[in-house]
């Protein structure tokens, strides 16, 4: 009985080895994403359109763990060949340098760096930036007449603010944010994380918070992102990242993603991803939906 336990789990070893192997000589392109709502979406599109577009197979690594802090590793390694990331977050985490206000600015200074430090390409930018926005009810941004920071400001007295209690403590938060619109505290400020935050507005509890610009919760409770006109948070606009050397091998890659540039605006990505994290749909089903009302597949 022993020996034949041990045949089969050498055959079952056998087989694995054999069907990983088979895979990988399979699999021309590998794309990883981030683990948050917006990354599956986006993966889901890019994955499509390369099967769509190309002769090429791909393997999809969903929701890799700790985000660019082991996909950027990877993607120099080799093991991941194309993802989704944020100019912010290319900027001020993996290049540690300092802020950039104008968004086509850092773009083009994040594309330079990449090219020349790590031979990755940076794609043209789908439209979205997702970073750090102040938001309120619409029918309080509506009756108050109130559509950017500086207009806010100007009437601020009697409104509650409430943001991430880090928020309060960074440079580029709360006391940075005041001083760059010239803008008195204001008269109630609360401690609270983001997602409590959209519930609080929508209980009245708080007046204006802080929100992720694209957050599908933005959707849910009918809230409206105001206009950073003075530009005090840096931009965090998404876009492909391909390692060159595969993009030299399969030019055909970027022909197929570049579908995607300028294609995606903040209302776009804030439906898409209301619907997945509150609708609960698979994001592959919204990214199909997405590719079909974009003419891209059947």
């Amino acid at each position: 009985m022993k020996r034949i336990l041990s045949l089969l789990l050498v055959v079952l070893i056998v087989f694995t080895l054999t069907a990983c192997l088979t895979g990988d000589e399979e699999t021309d392109v590998t794309i990883a994403s981030k683990p948050m709502t917006e990354q599956y979406i986006l993966a889901e599109i890019m994955r499509t359109l390369i099967e769509t577009d190309t002769d090429l197979t791909v393997n999809y690594i969903e929701g890799v763990s700790g985000g660019t802090a082991n996909i950027h590793p990877s993607m120099r390694e080799g093991e991941i060949d194309i993802y989704a990331e944020y100019t912010g977050t290319a900027w001020l985490t993996v290049l540690n340098e300092s802020p950039i206000e104008d968004p086509d600015e850092l773009f083009t200074a994040v594309k330079s760096a990449y090219a020349s430090e790590y031979n990755i390409h940076w794609m043209d930018r789908y439209g979205f930036n997702n970073g750090f926005g102040i938001a309120m009810r619409r029918s309080d941004a509506e009756d108050m007449n109130i559509e950017t920071y500086s207009d806010l400001f100007a009437q601020q007295s009697n409104l509650t603010f409430a943001a991430n209690p880090d928020f309060f403590e960074r440079e580029d938060g709360y006391d940075g944010l005041l001083e760059h619109y010239d803008a008195e505290p204001f008269d109630d400020v609360k401690e609270m994380n983001i997602g409590l935050a959209y519930s609080a507005l929508a209980s009245e509890d708080a007046d204006v918070i802080i929100s992720w610009t694209t957050d599908g919760q933005l959707q849910q409770y009918d809230l409206k992102i105001l206009e950073d006109d003075l530009q005090f948070f840096i931009t965090y606009h998404a876009a492909t990242l391909i390692r060159q050397a595969l993009l030299d091998e399969h030019p055909e890659i970027e022909t197929a993603l570049a579908k995607m540039s300028g294609a995606i605006d903040d209302e776009t990505m804030i439906e898409m991803n209301y619907r997945v994290e509150v609708g609960k749909e698979d994001p592959s089903d919204v990214a199909r939906d997405f590719m079909r009302e974009q003419g891209w597949i059947d």
